[in-house]
């Protein structure tokens, strides 16, 4: 008989939650001085024009492949955050600064959509998002999200491991970094249009972390196609880390022997380094990590946050001997 133990990152499937509290990118710009101060006056918007816009009718044609079956090794401890939350409580600064943005982002037109690879790969390709989809081996993950801000909840996404599609466009062995960019459409993303942000979106993760089996590309959220203002159609989901490098909208992948330099790296490095790996040990500069407010379908738990979130167990090998580099900021 096959008994399986559940590994110490696992968590219960009865226990997940929304990824609409996310990242409230505007508080983070506190204490940027100028940046933050232009971005407060400049980005917010009348309640009225949150009511001008409609969902969009755009329908989703990859809408027939979802859902897709479970891959039961990520299970979660904790309940699904209700769907409805997660969807209408979002922070996407390219539509704007004000947390309900799943208006304005609807129109964000989500085909045509290629993604462009480029860099130390063996031949550059530009790739249709059905396309991509056809090749890639589609499953759903429950997986907990936790925030820089010190929130956090868990939810289902549907999309395949980030490995499948860095193996099928095979980099070279030159290739240290892989460059993860969002699109750039200042027309309908009125946010790209305020010039203190370091657009486009851009961050990366090391070859070590984009192939390790947890990291993962989104397209799917609660069973269907995953919406516009949680990322469509691409979004990236590393949930050892915090929430901010968990890139929206990807249009652009990059093989690089460089390191990028990330957007909230840019925009304060004292605060947001490249690694960003979850650790109740390290604190942001303004704020403790030791804990983190759960959003569950019950309101709201005071937990203890976990080293890597809860999935030591899986990625702590990939940081051995890299002590020396601020792995938790």
């Amino acid at each position: 008989m096959l008994i399986k133990r559940n590994k110490g990152w696992e968590i219960r499937e009865s226990q997940a939650t929304p990824e609409s509290v996310f990242l409230n990118r505007r508080s983070l710009l506190k204490g940027v001085g100028a940046i933050g101060g232009m971005a407060a006056a400049g980005a917010m918007l009348p309640g009225k024009a949150l009511a001008d816009h409609n969902e969009s009718d755009e329908v989703d044609p990859s809408a027939h492949l979802y859902p897709v079956a479970q891959n039961k090794t990520y299970k979660l401890d904790r309940p699904l955050t209700p769907e409805k939350f997660a969807t209408h409580y979002n922070n996407y600064y390219e539509f704007g600064s004000q947390k309900e943005i799943y208006t304005l982002a609807q129109q964000l037109l989500i085909r045509p959509w290629t993604i462009q690879i480029d860099g130390l790969v063996e031949q550059e390709m530009t790739l249709d998002m059905d396309d991509l989809l056809a090749r890639m081996p589609l499953e759903e993950r429950l997986y907990r999200h936790r925030c820089v801000e010190a929130w956090s909840i868990a939810v289902p996404y549907s999309g395949f491991p980030l490995k499948a599609l860095v193996n099928l466009v095979r980099p070279l062995g030159s290739a240290k970094y892989l460059v993860m960019q969002t699109f750039e459409k200042p027309e309908v993303a009125r946010g790209q249009k305020q010039f203190w942000y370091p657009w486009p979106y851009t961050d990366g993760l090391t070859m070590a972390e984009a192939t390790n089996d947890l990291a993962f590309i989104a397209t799917g959220y609660y069973g269907k196609p995953i919406p516009r203002q949680n990322g469509a159609p691409l979004r990236l989901a590393v949930p050892w880390k915090y929430g901010f490098k968990q890139v929206k909208g990807l249009a652009r992948l990059t093989f690089s022997e460089e390191r990028p330099v990330s957007f909230w790296e840019d925009i304060q490095a004292a605060e947001y380094g490249f690694w960003a790996n979850v650790n109740p040990k390290v604190p942001h500069p303004r704020w403790s990590q030791a804990s983190e407010k759960f959003y569950g379908p019950d309101g709201v738990e005071r937990l203890p946050t976990k080293l890597f979130n809860g999935y030591a167990e899986f990625v702590a090998n990939i940081y051995t001997g890299m002590e020396k580099e601020p792995l938790y900021m």
